[in-house]
């Protein structure tokens, strides 16, 4: 990647609904090439999607916990089967295989404690945990999608 993939890379993330001509005079390039580059970054995987963000409280998402679950086994197995299980949970909106004492993170979000009970049971039910233990996020301080392109 050059200067000029960067720059519209930190145009894309700032607004995905940036026409390539508006895009392409920002980053001093005519449409077609600059088109041809942003083909080439969805191509090359660096471009994954191009999506709407919502406001999540405005969808009635208003509680953000942070899930952190022990293995029940240490088993390729079991690993798959519940990277699975909790992967297809609508609630969880980011999974993490963790190092340290817990060896999952998963972000979940739902409208309120009552609907966080039910994912609990779902997430717990049919699977062997060791251990889970939840953090409510009580104000979100930063929030975004923005990678830092350098």
């Amino acid at each position: 990647m050059d200067a000029i993939d960067k720059a519209i890379l930190r145009l894309m993330q700032q607004d995905v609904t940036l026409s390539v001509s508006q895009i392409a005079e920002q980053v001093g390039l005519s449409n077609t090439p600059c088109w041809r580059r942003i083909q080439l970054l969805e191509k090359q995987g660096i471009i994954n999607r191009r999506v709407a963000l919502l406001n999540s409280e405005k969808v009635g998402l208003n509680v953000t916990a942070f899930v952190q679950v022990k293995a029940g086994k240490h088993d390729d197995k079991w690993l798959k089967m519940f990277a699975v299980h909790a992967s297809n949970l609508e609630e969880v909106v980011e999974f993490y295989r963790m190092s340290g004492e817990y060896d999952y993170m998963l972000k979940v979000m739902v409208a309120d404690l009552k609907a966080f009970d039910v994912f609990y049971k779902k997430l717990v039910s049919g699977i062997d945990l060791s251990d889970v233990t939840s953090s409510f996020a009580m104000e979100q301080i930063k929030y975004t999608t923005t990678l830092p392109i350098v």
